[in-house]
């Protein structure tokens, strides 16, 4: 039997290892937890960014830019997996994949979803009818339900969040949060005052995909109001997540406001250093780690590059989100309150959970959705795309947001760089 003073020594040596690992980690921009001996890549991948430039992040940005460029100029047409599933003569007779369309909205915000929904519809879902789920904090009106109904070609849900699920938990110290607040805001840090914002970005990094009427589907294309679809989809871009096994399509990589996920990436480590098993192999690790372009943002983020994908278009599977790995992870993150003492977005959350998680070969970049949310545009030179400027990503002055470069570097096989 284990006598108490070794149970207890025990602990300690416990404790001593995680905080050894969290400070190596945070002080050296190196995390040496090791990702399990049955990796495919050659020695163990680990959670450590390894490449050296001697050019400075000025001309990093520069080089990554005229990549992006030469990228998005080369000439494609569709994913060529051969099994593209094409529309079929009678759209309320297909069997679908088990998939939604997703938005967040508000009822004043009707216009603006409609503007959207009409690219959509004329862009893709005209051709295969899948349902709507519209969800609100608050009850949705009558007039925009009618409204809505006379745009959409699939069936339309119209749910509210519970509030105990929406509104910040009774945990949070709310003197600490304004505090918080108020130092986000002095360092320009955007909605960084506005609770229903930290709301949002908690409730789809957490809980959207547990609403009583998502757990029907498996399968989501998530849209925002007011954002711009440019290329028309001639297969059926669900069918095509199932039957390639993937878990998450993006459109667009970008960096993020490094004073907003201070501790994301410290939290994660905490969490890793007792699930370890829960790192996969093959995980997005150098995208998550790069810190050439911007290492002030890796150093002000504690190791994390803050490179995420955008989240305001994503087609993932809500499987993913429900398993073990990631849901332990956020239940933990959410634990910690950080996203009320800092402003950790969805877009992070799922970004790092997927590149840590999940296989990367999983990860789907969905060149040929041209799509804009201002003030960034993806628009290829594909056929089909009509209405943006193709090459077009953003202003001068941002395009060392760019972290498409990275994923495209880092991260892409030469088998998903030649998928289209």
């Amino acid at each position: 039997m284990v006598s108490i003073p070794r149970k207890i020594a025990r602990l300690l040596a416990f404790a001593l290892i995680v905080s050894t690992i969290i400070l190596v980690g945070v002080n050296s921009g190196g995390w040496n937890l090791q990702a399990g001996s049955n990796s495919r890549v050659s020695g163990d991948r680990k959670l450590v960014f390894s490449h050296k430039s001697a050019k400075t992040p000025q001309q990093i940005v520069e080089e990554n830019y005229k990549t992006l460029q030469e990228i998005l100029k080369r000439p494609i047409h569709e994913p060529k997996t051969g099994n593209l599933v094409r529309p079929p003569s009678d759209p309320d007779q297909y069997d679908r994949a088990n998939a939604t369309m997703l938005v967040l909205v508000r009822n004043r915000e009707l216009g603006q979803v409609v503007r959207t929904i009409k690219q959509i519809e004329a862009k893709f879902n005209r051709k295969f009818h899948y349902p709507y789920v519209f969800l609100n904090e608050e009850p949705f009106t009558e007039r925009f339900k009618e409204t809505i109904k006379k745009h959409v070609s699939g069936k339309t849900y119209f749910e509210s969040i519970d509030k105990a699920i929406w509104e910040q938990p009774e945990s949070i110290n709310v003197q600490r949060q304004d505090e918080a607040m108020q130092q986000l805001e002095a360092e320009n840090v955007g909605y960084a005052k506005l609770v229903s914002y930290h709301n949002m970005c908690r409730y789809y990094s957490v809980n959207f995909y547990n609403h009583p009427r998502l757990q029907q589907f498996r399968y989501y294309w998530r849209f925002e109001p007011g954002t711009d679809y440019y290329c028309d989809l001639d297969y059926d871009v669900f069918k095509f997540m199932e039957m390639n096994k993937k878990t998450y399509g993006f459109v667009i990589a970008l960096y993020d406001v490094e004073q907003s996920v201070k501790t994301l990436w410290p939290r994660t480590m905490e969490f890793l250093a007792e699930h370890p098993d829960y790192l996969h192999p093959n995980g997005a690790y150098d995208f998550l780690l790069e810190n050439l372009q911007n290492p002030h943002k890796t150093l002000i983020a504690n190791g994390y590059s803050t490179c995420h994908f955008w989240s305001n278009f994503e087609i993932a599977d809500m499987d993913f989100y429900r398993s073990k790995p990631y849901s332990d992870w956020v239940n933990f993150l959410d634990s910690t309150g950080g996203f009320y003492y800092e402003r950790w977005g969805d877009a992070p959350v799922h970004s790092v959970g997927i590149g840590l998680f999940e296989d990367r070969d999983k990860i789907h970049w969905f060149r040929d959705i041209g799509y804009k949310h201002q003030p960034y545009t993806l628009c290829s030179n594909c056929p089909s795309c009509k209405g943006c400027k193709t090459a077009d990503f953003t202003y001068k002055h941002l395009r060392d947001q760019n972290c498409l470069t990275n994923w495209w570097n880092y991260e892409m096989s030469e088998e998903q760089k030649n998928i289209y």
